[in-house]
């Protein structure tokens, strides 16, 4: 794997930070990934305003900036343990489910829940 993958993600969302400290851990000795969460990141640097941001998951790989399940794919596939994953998630009969699934229930009801915090906290 020759080129830098950057992960962007919500480190304010328990669920979200729960997932990348799995990522994390399985790519510890990996200098290739870069992880930064969106409370402390220079997110115009990656085109993104901290909405954007925390609406959903994001990679940047090959200078490309992905979002949803293809940053999902993206990530996997350079994770050895999931890369099977990223095949799965790809294959096109499921690939347009697993989209869906993520872009029209699991990102809405987590940027849902962002803004609950963000409303709590003041």
């Amino acid at each position: 794997m020759s080129e830098k993958t950057t992960v962007i993600y919500n480190d304010t969302c328990p669920i979200c930070s729960r997932e990348v400290d799995g990522y994390k851990r399985l790519t510890a000795q990996d200098a290739t990934i870069g992880y930064h969460g969106l409370s402390a990141c220079d997110l115009a640097r990656f085109g993104l305003t901290p909405d954007q941001a925390a609406r959903r998951f994001h990679v940047v790989k090959g200078g490309q900036l992905l979002s949803g399940m293809p940053a999902f794919a993206a990530l996997w596939q350079d994770i050895p343990r999931l890369r099977w994953l990223a095949r799965v998630v790809r294959a096109p009969i499921i690939r347009p489910a697993v989209g869906a699934l993520y872009d029209h229930v699991a990102a809405p009801i987590l940027y849902k829940m962002h803004k609950r915090r963000q409303r709590r906290a003041g």
